[in-house]
C-alpha cells in the first residue's frame, strides 16, 4: 500500500475474500509450548504461520518460556526458539524435514552462533535446508538473543 493511505474495513474484508488460499495458523493460550506468550499475536498484529502457495511461512520465533520468561543463555533461548518451530510444524501436520529454509537471527552472532550450532544439528538432517545466518544488533526485546524464521513445505 503506498504511503499516507490506509484501507477501510470494506477494502480489507474485499482483499481478504479475495485471498481464499491464505491460511493463516492461530496458537491457543493453552498450547503447551507458547503458552501465555501466544497472545503475543494478538497484541503486536500478526500470525506464528501462515500457509500459501504450497509452503508454510513461519513467523520468527524467539526463546521465550510458556509463562513468558527469558532464560538469560543464548543455548537456551535457541532450544525454546527451536522447539517453537517444531510445534508450529506439528499443529501443521509437518516435521522438521518438512523445512526447506532457515533465517537464524544472532544478537552477539560469534557466541550466539557457537551456542546454536549444536542444537541446529540435533534438530536438521540430510537433505539440509537452505540457511541464512544474520548478525543483528538487536531483536524485539533487549533480553532477546536468537530468533529463527523458515519456511516449509506442505505435503499434497
Amino acid at each position: 500500500m503506498a504511503a499516507g493511505l490506509t484501507a477501510t474495513p470494506a477494502a480489507s474484508a474485499a482483499s481478504a475474500a479475495s485471498r481464499p488460499h491464505k491460511q493463516a495458523l492461530q496458537i491457543a493460550s493453552d498450547n503447551p509450548v507458547y503458552g501465555a506468550s501466544s497472545d503475543a499475536f494478538e497484541h503486536y498484529g500478526y500470525s506464528p504461520a501462515v500457509r500459501a502457495g504450497g509452503l508454510l511461512f513461519i513467523a520468527g520465533a524467539v526463546g521465550i518460556r510458556p509463562d513468558g520468561s527469558i532464560p538469560a543463555s543464548a543455548a537456551e533461548q535457541g532450544e525454546l526458539a527451536m522447539l517453537r518451530l517444531v510445534e508450529i510444524l506439528r499443529l501443521e501436520g509437518l516435521t522438521m524435514a518438512d523445512v526447506v529454509e532457515v533465517v537464524s537471527y544472532h544478537v552477539d552472532l560469534q557466541d550466539t552462533l557457537a551456542a546454536f550450532m549444536p542444537i541446529k544439528e540435533r534438530h536438521f538432517e540430510r537433505p539440509f535446508p537452505a540457511w541464512t545466518i544474520l548478525g543483528v544488533a538487536g531483536l524485539a526485546l533487549a533480553e532477546l538473543k536468537i530468533e529463527i524464521r523458515a519456511t516449509a513445505a506442505l505435503r499434497t
